[in-house]
């Protein structure tokens, strides 16, 4: 019986990261090393996100404990094997990369009024807006606190991190100046929020393993690129119906009015496609209308948003950031740790949750 082109692209989008990493017969044997390592950085995690204040300590561990796929992580680990290995200093990284995510998310999701994270109500919902930014704001120092052990060049790539992901989050909020792009000024938010933290994970991995050097700035490109390519796969996810599988609901990002590449194109189209503008009017209409059926209209309008051209255009829009990143790899010596981060870049884009 044969499998269409669909359905084996729905399988493979539910395959974890880790089987995806670690397929091949080359990659095989740096799964025991890889799963130590994260282990051995989840341990840390869990002491380094303690606090003596017992609110802080609640609130502050609330999203490490609701899960999460450590993917920056890994991507240390991964990169560390082109040095040598897992070492003290690229466990110590990894958890500060790691943390500084964590703080992100909290004050994401009050930017965005996101209802869940991970499956879980957000942590503003639980807490409110100024108890879970003060959360972010303090693993933001633990994170910090962690880099001082690594020097300053460590200091210095964390601040140009934390830099980048302010930068983001208030391009995100301004919008783009009236002459610029509007696509442009979004991809390059997504490089800077969601980017930096990957090149910065995979950076560590090189700079704190010993590795050659030269492999630096590629580990930039391919991180920021990834970037790009996971939120525009995110973009999708936002829209799909499978909320369960997300964790999230279903127009998260369209009910809190932000700019995702789908709608961005949506409103390139509905200049000259009146369909295109009706279905635009719809979403923004029926976000705005807090009544039970101007809910169940939204929900309507996403799904027909989740079928149209403009979201397939996003689909094959963050495959071709994803080969870019790939692309970014040539310099790297062939072998299981190269095939590990092209596998990585085709499961960003297929994934489904």
């Amino acid at each position: 019986m044969s499998t269409s082109v669909s359905g084996v692209a729905g399988v493979t989008g539910r395959l974890s990261l880790r089987q995806r990493l670690f397929a091949s017969p080359e990659t095989k044997q740096l799964a025991d090393t890889i799963d130590a390592g994260v282990a051995t950085i989840e341990e840390g995690l869990s002491k380094e996100l303690h606090f003596t204040d017992a609110l802080a300590d609640v609130s502050g561990r609330y999203l490490f404990g609701a899960g999460g796929k450590r993917v920056r992580p890994m991507l240390t680990l991964l990169t560390a094997q082109l040095g040598n290995g897992a070492t003290p200093e690229v466990i110590t990284a990894a958890q500060a990369i790691e943390i500084t995510h964590l703080a992100s998310l909290y004050h994401d999701d009050v930017m965005d009024e996101a209802p869940l994270r991970r499956g879980v109500p957000s942590a503003h919902e639980v807490w409110g807006n100024s108890v879970a930014i003060l959360t972010g704001d303090l693993l933001f120092s633990r994170a910090s606190t962690l880099m001082t052990r690594l020097g300053e060049k460590a200091m210095l790539l964390q601040s140009e991190t934390f830099e980048r992901l302010c930068l983001g989050q208030l391009h995100e909020t301004i919008g783009p100046r009236p002459d610029e792009d509007p696509v442009s000024h979004y991809i390059q938010v997504l490089a800077d929020k969601t980017g930096s933290l990957i090149s910065a994970a995979a950076r560590c991995g090189i700079v704190y393993s010993g590795a050659p050097l030269e492999y630096e700035d590629a580990m930039v490109e391919f991180g920021d690129k990834i970037g790009v390519a996971f939120q525009l796969a995110d973009d999708v996810l936002d829209l799909s119906p499978e909320s369960t599988a997300t964790g999230k609901q279903a127009g998260t990002d369209l009910r809190a009015g932000v700019p995702t590449l789908p709608t961005l194109l949506l409103e390139q189209q509905a200049a000259t496609d009146p369909a295109a503008a009706a279905l635009l009017a719809r979403i923004r209409d029926d976000a705005d209308d807090a009544s039970a059926e101007a809910d169940a209209d939204l929900q309507l309008a996403i799904a027909e948003l989740y079928a149209h051209p403009v979201t397939q255009a996003t689909r094959e829009e963050a495959r071709r950031w994803a080969a870019e990143a790939v692309a970014a790899l040539d310099i790297l010596p062939a072998g299981a740790v190269k095939q590990a981060l092209s596998a990585f870049a085709e499961h960003v884009v297929s994934r489904s949750a």
